[in-house]
């Protein structure tokens, strides 16, 4: 079958294309930037276009010829997430009916009937029911908890059951839910395809238990051989409330929290299996609920994640083009620029720099990035709690704390648009794009050259104010430069001269010693029971 993929690079999307590419399928991923697919592993597996679902042009383009639509998209933003929601709905289901597509696959949520649903469930429902009365034969496939690595529903539960051993429970930790493992889901929506043509109808998916979420939060304590946790019942914790309780303790902001929490806010449970009619359950049936947390555990333990919730891109992520040197006609751009001579080689310089963020942090007065982050989190932005995809390893498109991961360019391997600055012979480049919340937009540029005797890192860092309020901003934490920037760029050199002579590159003193030293035994003694019970 010739299918045609939209949100490849989310979270759901960026599973389920190699697997139906796997299965024998063509496979059309549609991206609003292809380039965030350039480090794809599975890339060269399939056709790669450029478009957009609220894009009417670009979906018909990305339709023609298909036999298969799967829609993956949906809104998190806070505020008028429904009207994009329908109108994308809307010219995707056009563009299927003109181009004679077959079939339409839509992942919604699972929700009561007869129940008024919050807007984020009711949306969801909304764009399902425009599919189904689209022309186009439409399966929709309705999950309440997605259970894997990576997940975002994975990592509120995760987060919020290790960090908290005495809890506040709101009413809604009270209510059934039936969580489905990550495996099961794409297992359904890839045999989706084989469904007979004149079906055009929901079906709902879940996995064997059926449980409240305070019983997962206790199951998954129970997996990875946490203490008993303490719950103590809060009867005024209202779902937004929770929202900001989640965007505090969690990696997941509150504009992902809000939909999450709202799904929970009434029992979420398969009202039919008549999926089982059509498509049979995976090899060795459907993953029960401790399994599917051991085996996220153990990918995340082995670093083998393929996916994460926050590898789309936030609704609120500026997605200007950098200023180009030598001027921006946009108007004032501010630069922090710096250079250091390393005695170490290209080599190790850039095995740092790629290395930068997550567990490392940014090798520079940590108590003011830390205060930036909380303060990015009170707001509702992301934060330094994403984290990396990889400890080692970064690709565009990857999130990296606040940061996305705009460019990364190894061994001089020039592939920046013509218009970009050009890199001298063998030079590295990782650019990032800023996503915190700030009165404008940034970016960090780090570059590593060759030299004769070792090599020369450079460091950029670049705002684009918005109005008055960017300008001051600016102005407010250029004192800090000297600490932030500064600091890195000592650090950085530092830490690669020590890789070259064989030696820690971050030796850790102190509170942060004991800190590590106490974070790898509790990841040590996690990975035991996980490996014992994963398969």
């Amino acid at each position: 079958m010739r299918c045609v993929v939209t949100g490849a690079t989310g979270y759901i999307g960026g599973r389920l294309a190699p697997r139906l590419a796997a299965e024998g399928h063509e496979v059309r991923c549609v991206v609003r930037d292809p380039a965030k697919m350039r480090d794809t592993p599975w890339a060269q597996q399939v056709e790669i276009v450029a478009g957009d679902v609220l894009d009417e042009e670009s979906m018909r383009r990305a339709c023609e010829g298909a036999d298969v639509l799967y829609y993956l998209v949906h809104s998190l933003s806070e505020h008028g997430f429904a009207a994009v929601d329908r109108r994308a709905a809307l010219i995707s289901a056009q563009a299927a009916r003109e181009a004679g597509v077959s079939r339409i696959v839509y992942l919604g949520g699972m929700h009561p009937e007869g129940v008024e649903l919050s807007e984020h469930l009711a949306s969801r429902a909304e764009v399902g029911e425009t599919f189904l009365r689209s022309g186009v034969p439409t399966v929709i496939l309705q999950a309440a908890v997605i259970l894997g690595s990576g997940s975002a529903s994975f990592e509120m539960l995760r987060y919020l059951t290790e960090r908290l051993p005495v809890m506040l429970t709101p009413s809604w930790v009270h209510h059934r839910v039936q969580p489905i493992a990550i495996r099961d889901v794409l297992h359904y929506l890839v045999k989706a395809v084989t469904l007979p043509p004149e079906i055009n109808r929901t079906f709902d998916i879940g996995g064997p238990d059926v449980l409240t979420y305070l019983e997962m939060m206790e199951g998954f304590a129970e997996v990875a051989q946490l203490p008993r946790r303490t719950m103590l019942p809060v009867p005024v914790l209202t779902p937004r409330l929770s929202s900001h309780w989640v965007n505090l303790v969690t990696p997941v902001p509150r504009s992902t929290a809000v939909p999450l929490i709202d799904s929970l806010v009434h029992e979420v449970v398969a009202a039919e299996h008549d999926i089982d009619q059509f498509v049979a359950p995976p090899e060795g049936g459907l993953t029960g609920f401790q399994r599917a947390v051991s085996l996220a555990l153990q990918r995340i333990s082995s670093g083998q994640v393929e996916t994460r919730w926050s590898g789309a891109n936030a609704t609120y992520a500026p997605s200007d083009p950098l200023p180009s040197d030598p001027a921006w006609a946009g108007g004032t751009v501010y630069t922090d620029s710096r250079e250091r001579h390393a005695s170490a080689s290209a080599e190790h310089v850039w095995h740092v720099v790629t290395g930068i963020g997550g567990e490392r942090g940014w090798y520079s007065f940590p108590l003011g990035w830390w205060a930036r982050g909380v303060m990015d989190r009170l707001v509702g932005g992301v934060g330094l709690r994403r984290g990396r995809r990889d400890a080692d390893s970064l690709k565009v498109g990857d999130a990296l704390d606040w940061w996305r991961v705009e460019e990364c360019v190894d061994e001089g391997v020039s592939r920046l648009d013509p218009d970009e600055t050009a890199l001298a012979p063998g030079e590295r480049l990782l650019r990032l794009r800023a996503e915190m919340k700030a009165p404008g937009l940034a970016w960090l540029e780090l570059r590593v050259a060759p030299t004769e005797d070792g090599s020369i890192y450079r460091q950029r860092a670049i705002f684009f104010p918005h109005g008055l309020a960017g300008h001051a901003y600016w102005y407010v934490i250029a004192p800090f430069h000297a600490l932030v920037f500064g600091g890195m760029e000592r650090r950085i050199v530092g830490a690669a001269e020590r890789v070259e002579r064989g030696e820690d590159p971050d030796p850790p003193t102190g509170v942060v010693a004991r800190l590590r030293d106490r974070r790898s035994r509790r990841d040590a003694e996690r990975a035991r029971p996980v490996l014992r019970t994963g398969t």
